[in-house]
């Protein structure tokens, strides 16, 4: 099946995508605790803003500023019945600057995790989660979203759950999950299992599928690596942070230069990944030294941990994930808001 994102892709052999959302966004003055998707309809010159910094610095794809546009996050704000209109409308502002960037650029109506931990662990079920995830992606289709994004996901059910919403709305998609607990996400699925879920998902999976958030850069390419390692024949993508979050002056900090993010991005795309971007922290700064090095450099074998190390820093952990006895407990309760 045709879509601007497989077609793009096989064109250039690997997409730049974007960076933070969240980041970005509170440089232009949004509060801490406030939705950014409603600023879809009060700050709509600052959301466009948002998509032109990313494709000004030469992003191929870029993201909607709907990750929290579910009913679930919403109504927190008492906007739950606004969430395909916010959805719809951050596919529209953003449809409007793929479309006289110049170029082909793709755009990916970002589908954030309800928030909600799901049954058997918590109580959301299976049925209320696809209609979440339904609503959401209509919105996105309808404001002319390219393909669907699913990001900072923790759970497989929530996972699955969001591939049928997909499905329903009749918008291909991508999805990564967020590995930030000893090299496994927080429910526990390590970077085989996510590929052995995508795998059984055929064709209502995603056309491409990775990791992003989590803690470092460092780390995110070593689950990069463990998805490589599976024989994996659908698209990686790797969406990491610029660096590691510091408090400085009351405010999250990350340490990561663009040239650390430059060197990330070049190892990302040795190490498997066809689609590169940044997640927290990453401005459009990092993307203009971020697609220099895509464009100007090569790295002909993947990196030995060792290097991975020595160029982006330190481990968060000792474990990949995959050892025995690295099984981390589940946690219920709500989760994250969304990745900054």
């Amino acid at each position: 099946m045709t879509n601007p994102f497989n077609d793009l892709l096989e064109a250039n052999g690997f997409l730049l995508a974007d960076g933070a959302t969240g980041t970005n966004l509170f440089d232009m003055g949004l509060m801490s605790g406030d939705a950014p998707e409603l600023w879809n309809t009060q700050e709509p010159q600052k959301v466009k803003a948002l998509y032109e910094g990313a494709v000004n610095a030469g992003s191929d794809l870029f993201l909607t500023n709907s990750f929290g546009a579910n009913a679930s996050r919403l109504k927190l704000h008492d906007a739950a019945r606004r969430v395909h209109e916010l959805s719809r409308v951050a596919a529209e502002i953003a449809r409007d600057v793929a479309d006289t960037a110049g170029r082909t650029v793709v755009v990916a109506g970002s589908v954030g995790p309800t928030g909600e931990i799901m049954e058997p662990v918590g109580t959301l079920s299976h049925s209320l989660a696809v209609e979440m995830f339904h609503e959401t992606a209509d919105g996105l289709k309808a404001g002319g979203a390219d393909v669907g994004w699913l990001e900072t996901i923790s759970a497989p059910e929530e996972y699955r759950a969001a591939a049928e919403g997909f499905k329903l709305a009749g918008l291909p998609w991508c999805g990564t999950m967020s590995f930030d607990t000893a090299g496994r996400t927080m429910m526990g699925l390590t970077s085989a299992d996510m590929v052995k879920m995508v795998d059984d998902l055929g064709d209502d999976g995603p056309l491409a599928f990775g990791a992003n958030c989590g803690t470092g850069a460092s780390d995110l390419l070593r689950t990069v690596l463990g998805f490589a390692t599976q024989g994996t024949e659908r698209p990686v993508i790797a969406k990491g942070n610029a660096g590691i979050p510091k408090y400085v002056d009351g405010h999250i900090h990350y340490d990561g230069t663009p040239e650390l993010m430059a060197d990330y991005a070049v190892m990302a795309r040795a190490c498997g990944a066809k689609v590169i971007g940044g997640c927290c922290g990453t401005k459009p700064a990092h993307l203009r030294k971020m697609r220099e090095a895509l464009d100007t450099r090569r790295m002909d074998q993947a990196p030995a941990l060792e290097e991975i190390v020595d160029r982006l820093g330190p481990f968060s952990s000792q474990a990949d994930g995959t050892e025995e006895g690295t099984q981390p407990q589940r946690r219920a309760g709500r989760r994250r808001r969304s990745a900054v």
